[in-house]
């Protein structure tokens, strides 16, 4: 009986973080068209355009190969799965053990390798381009993200999800240095990854400044639908990264009972729509950078990683 609550709690929260993945997305949108004095689409629009295009024919190059109709479906999966992995209203789930920080970005960074082949294997001048800035940017973004992951760890003693939100939800932390850089690293890292404002602009499909669009131009239908999805639950996934380990606040321990988890999944709806908001004002307030200016960008986060692990080693050896 245990292990079926395990399950079903389990299976909950793999079906939330997809369900309000395109939630987030829309609210994003909401809050940014109500700020710039527009009405907006609804907040279930995503819904709508993902139902839209799960409806739509399919159209292929004649020169797609295999790689190119596979590739949709791994960008879901592994995403989904990075996504679900991490702890949202509860820790220590069923498979809170595979919830290890290093799988989840080598998950994350296998969708963004088949997304860039996918992008170069039609042979269009967009892809390639797409694809060159992709990886351009994963080549800064990969090492901030783990040296921020080895700060982390050094304080949890672990690279654990759960172990690491426990050890931040107790009174042992205190105000840190180390996590303040963590947190302005993490960030920085987030908005590139998901292709935001500065680094790109979703909304906009110009040529010189693409880069997440420009991979996905010749993608339609189901497969344009399952690549929608999985850059929204991408969004999640950071967004979730982040209030677990700097505000695990009134997550549930497994096995605490359907109250626990109720007050933990109301209290991640908070910071879902909280997060969202703050999105929305900051893309609002800053111009998208020049593509050569990205670097620098991400250069910040990869330098504020190096100096919070530096610290942690020089506090300790005092």
């Amino acid at each position: 009986m245990v292990l079926i609550s395990e399950i079903l709690v389990q299976g909950l929260q793999m079906a939330a973080v997809l369900l309000l993945a395109p939630l987030l997305t829309g609210l994003v949108r909401k809050v940014k068209a109500r700020l710039l004095r527009r009405r907006g689409p609804s907040v279930f629009q995503p819904y709508r355009d993902l139902l839209r295009l799960l409806r739509k024919e399919v159209v292929l190059a004649e020169n797609a190969s295999w790689l190119f109709r596979v590739t949709p479906y791994l960008i879901f999966a592994t995403t989904w799965v990075a996504a679900a992995l991490i702890p949202t209203f509860a820790t220590g789930l069923l498979f809170s053990w595979t919830a290890d920080l290093i799988a989840i970005i080598a998950l994350l960074g296998s969708a963004r390798f088949f997304l860039a082949l996918a992008g170069m294997d039609i042979g269009t001048s967009f892809g390639g381009i797409g694809s060159s800035r992709e990886m351009m940017i994963a080549t800064l973004a990969e090492p901030a993200m783990l040296l921020s992951v080895f700060s982390l760890a050094l304080l949890a003693g672990s690279t654990q999800l759960s172990t690491i939100a426990t050890f931040m939800a107790s009174t042992h932390v205190g105000l840190r240095v180390t996590l303040g850089m963590v947190l302005i690293a993490l960030i920085i890292v987030a908005l590139a990854e998901n292709a935001r404002i500065p680094v790109d602009n979703p909304a906009t499909h110009l040529e010189l400044t693409m880069v997440h669009e420009a991979m996905i131009l010749e993608y339609s239908g189901r497969h344009l639908a399952m690549i929608e999805l999985a850059s929204w639950l991408k969004l999640l996934l950071y967004v979730s990264l982040i209030a677990t380990v700097f505000a695990p606040w009134q997550i549930a321990v497994s096995g605490s009972g359907p109250v626990a988890y109720l007050i933990g999944f109301a209290a991640y709806l908070g910071k879902l729509a909280g997060s969202g908001f703050l999105l929305a004002v900051f893309e609002t307030s800053i111009a998208k950078m020049r593509v050569f200016r990205v670097p620098q960008f991400l250069g910040m986060a990869l330098m504020l990683g190096l100096l919070g692990t530096l610290l942690l080693f020089v506090s300790r050896s005092m």
